[in-house]
């Protein structure tokens, strides 16, 4: 798995973006301060991976102005103007479903609102990840997606899909279904925007 970060991380960089790996949760946080700096505005995704860490709260307590989609007074209204203002955003944080030794990031996403920050707007996406996200190429990190971070979404979220029941996805057809852009980040055009950070443990799915 060393050999694996370490080549993922390689390849990162010559994909024209950056990739760091923290052996502990107290470096993965002197990392995040380098890039929250006060005063700036600061977007996030969807993410178990930043719930586990405690990213979220962290953030709250910042002195940054934080577009926090998870307050439970917000309307679908409020929410969607949350998703817009991300794109004007200084820096936005999430996780990822996969990221594959060639230095590619794959997301699969529901209404888009996480991955269409990633590709364009922000100044900054910070992309936070377990080293279990990591896989060996493209294939090995579409399955993962597919088949194991999908449907303990749908699960989560107490979607009306197949792999809510089966744990195994079916290509469905279901109104409710969460599979709906598949999105690889291949390459970037400027060198300082997307940072992929690896956490030494296991975490999200």
């Amino acid at each position: 798995m060393e050999n694996i970060i370490k080549e993922t991380i390689k390849n990162l960089r010559e994909n024209n973006m950056n990739g760091y790996y923290c052996e502990s949760r107290e470096e993965l946080y002197i990392l995040l301060e380098e890039f929250f700096k006060d005063g700036l505005t600061v977007g996030c995704g969807d993410s178990i991976t930043l719930e586990e860490l405690g990213v979220f709260q962290w953030l709250r307590k910042k002195d940054v102005k934080f577009y926090d989609k998870f307050e439970k007074s917000l309307t679908s209204e409020d929410r969607r103007k949350i998703y817009l203002k991300n794109f004007t955003s200084d820096v936005f944080i999430t996780g990822s479903n996969a990221i594959s030794s060639k230095g590619e990031i794959i997301n699969i996403d529901g209404n888009g609102s996480r991955v269409a920050p990633m590709i364009y707007g922000p100044k900054k996406v910070i992309v936070v990840v377990g080293e279990n996200k990591i896989t060996e190429d493209y294939f090995g990190a579409i399955k993962r997606a597919r088949e194991i971070a999908a449907p303990l979404d749908a699960k989560r979220l107490d979607k009306n899909t197949p792999c809510k029941f089966t744990g195994k996805c079916s290509d469905c057809k279901s109104p409710e279904r969460i599979c709906n852009f598949f999105v690889t980040i291949a390459h970037e055009f400027d060198r300082d925007r997307i940072h992929v950070l690896i956490l030494n443990e296991n975490l999200g799915y």
